[in-house]
Order: C-alpha cells, then sequence, then structure tokens
C-alpha cells in the first residue's frame, strides 16, 4: 500500500497543472517498475488516486522527494513552466512529507548550481543529514 501510495503522490505531482505528457509517464512507468507495482496497477492509478500514507522513514521520505524533484526538472523542461510554481508544488509536497523547511530550501537553492538542477543523491541525503541531527 505505502508503495501505490508514494506512485499515487508522484502522479498527482505530475497532473497537478496540466496532464502526464510521455515523457513523465515514461518517467512514472519506471518508478513504478522500481517499486515492483505492475503496469496495469500503474495505469489504474493514473485515474484513481489513492489516500497519502506517510513515509515512517525519513530516508524514505528523502528518496521520494528527490523523485519528486527530478519530476519536477522534467516538467519544467518539457513545458516551460514558471520555475516558481514547480519549486512552490515541490515546496508543498515536501512539506507535506514532514521534511523540515530548511532542508527543502537549501535543496532547491542549490538546484540551481548543478547541471539540469538535478542535485546528486549523496548532496541531497547530505542536506537532510545535516537539518535531521
Amino acid at each position: 500500500m505505502e508503495k501505490l501510495s508514494l506512485l499515487s503522490e508522484m502522479i498527482a505531482f505530475a497532473q497537478y497543472d496540466k496532464d502526464i505528457n510521455e515523457i513523465e509517464y515514461n518517467f512514472l512507468l519506471g518508478v513504478a517498475k522500481q517499486l515492483d507495482i505492475s503496469r496495469e496497477d500503474f495505469e489504474y492509478l493514473i485515474n484513481n488516486p489513492i489516500s497519502y500514507t506517510h513515509l515512517k522513514s525519513h530516508s524514505e521520505r528523502i528518496v521520494q522527494f528527490h523523485r519528486l524533484v527530478l519530476l519536477m526538472n522534467i516538467e519544467q523542461e518539457q513545458q516551460n513552466n514558471s520555475p516558481s510554481a514547480g519549486v512552490i508544488k515541490l515546496y508543498n509536497f515536501g512539506l507535506r512529507m514532514g521534511l523540515s523547511h530548511e532542508s527543502i530550501s537549501k535543496v532547491l537553492y542549490l538546484m540551481e548550481s548543478f547541471p539540469n538542477k538535478v542535485v546528486p543523491p549523496d548532496v541531497l541525503i547530505d542536506i537532510f543529514k545535516t537539518q535531521y541531527n
């Protein structure tokens, strides 16, 4: 149920302001495969979201936040969306997951300095670890 909730949240993130485009769809399908969710279940979640299940593990929430960062970057590249809209959406999803606002803000700030705005996983983990301790 937790894995379905993760994927459902990502689908909701992608659908927040528009339909899911092909690149986002393929990215989400790849995440579904990583989570051992069948294509049929994935397709079902697109039109039938399930309730959000709060992740208990801090590290799982960080991984999920990283996936959302990647998804936001795909969305902005494809749609030329206003960066501020995606950043606000990502910030709110991070807060809802129970991540610290300082860590989220630092990730969003540092994103700009990395190629394709992709924060490497080790940097992201260090940011959250610093705030968590």
